[in-house]
C-alpha cells in the first residue's frame, strides 16, 4: 500500500485570485465566522498545516472560489532516505575507502634525549 502525503496551495490560488497579503484574508475569513489572529492566518498561508478545521477549509474554498483539489494536492510520500555506515555500497558490503584506512596509528614514545635538565 502506497502512503499518501499532500502539498498545500494555499499562497499560490490567493495569488491566482489579486490576494498577495495574508492581512487580505483575515476580514475575508471573520465575515465567515471564521476569527483567526493575525499570525494564525499568516502561518494558514506560508506553512503547511498538519490539521485543519473543516469550517476554516469551507470558507478557504468559499472565499477563492476553488475546488479542494486546487488547494490540496495529494501525492504519493516520499520514502525516508536509508541511512547507511561509512563506506558501505548499497548491498551494504564495505569497500573502497572504508573507515579502517582512517584510523590513527598507534604513537611510539621515544625516551627523552640525555642532554641534560631542560632550560
Amino acid at each position: 500500500m502506497q502512503k499518501l502525503d499532500y502539498r498545500w496551495h494555499l499562497r499560490e490560488v490567493m495569488a491566482m485570485r489579486g490576494m498577495f497579503a495574508t492581512t487580505d484574508l483575515r476580514p475575508l475569513l471573520a465575515e465567515r465566522g471564521i476569527e483567526l489572529s493575525p499570525s494564525q492566518v499568516y502561518r494558514l498561508v506560508t506553512e503547511r498545516p498538519e490539521r485543519l478545521n473543516l469550517a476554516v477549509l469551507m470558507a478557504l474554498l468559499d472565499i477563492l472560489g476553488c475546488r479542494m483539489e486546487e488547494l490540496v494536492e495529494p501525492v504519493a510520500a516520499q520514502a525516508p532516505a536509508v541511512r547507511r555506515a561509512a563506506g558501505q555500497d548499497d548491498a551494504g558490503r564495505s569497500g573502497g575507502a572504508g573507515v579502517g584506512e582512517f584510523r590513527p596509528r598507534r604513537a611510539r614514545v621515544l625516551p627523552a634525549p640525555e642532554d641534560g635538565p631542560a632550560k
